[in-house]
């Protein structure tokens, strides 16, 4: 095989002229690679399948990078696969965990108790403002209830922005402070 006929068999080259042809080529015979080894570090079919529509559409976007005198296709397909497994798997390593709310969790079937849980935790939070120096329980108020961004309510009130954003912050705080159960009250 001459070097010019080893050069017509290589699919990445085609694949990144834009040879349709090539494409197919490369998923018939790399397939069944990319799928091992998705298929060895992942356990989940789904996933693995996703993974691998992501491992060649990689492949088609890096083809035009391939050098043939530093690796065979199959090496540099192969390496993309690895990082793109070991990429998945890091992120599913690192998103939080589902939790699931099981249907008697919500608070009861009686709409009724609902009904009072909302008006008890509105009244707590209304006494919770009251306790509020005023300044920040009027800034709080055009924010949350009027939905005044902050440059609105310091062009209203006429405070300085910054001091807008502290009343806000520093209310906040202090109100959920006060919301917090007392000892005693977390076991009640």
């Amino acid at each position: 095989m001459t070097d010019t006929q080893a050069q017509d068999d290589l699919l990445l080259p085609r694949i990144a002229r834009g040879d349709a042809h090539a494409v197919q080529e490369c998923l018939e015979r790399f397939g069944p690679l990319v799928w091992s080894l998705a298929r060895k570090l992942m356990r989940d079919v789904a996933t693995v399948e996703d993974l691998v529509q992501e491992i060649f559409i990689e492949v088609w976007k890096s083809a035009g990078r391939y050098d043939a005198d530093r690796a065979s296709e199959a090496t540099f397909i192969a390496t993309i696969a690895r990082r793109r497994v070991i990429d998945r798997r890091r992120r599913i390593s690192r998103a939080p965990g589902e939790e699931v709310i099981e249907e008697g969790m919500r608070g009861g079937d009686d709409p009724s108790l609902e009904l009072v849980d909302v008006r008890d935790e509105a009244r707590r939070a209304h006494e919770a403002l009251e306790r509020l120096q005023p300044e920040r329980r009027k800034v709080i108020l055009m924010s949350v209830v009027d939905g005044l961004t902050h440059q609105e309510i310091a062009t209203v009130t006429g405070m300085p922005l910054g001091t807008v954003k502290s009343h806000i912050r520093r209310g906040l705080d202090e109100a959920a402070q006060l919301l917090r159960p007392r000892r005693g009250e977390e076991e009640a």
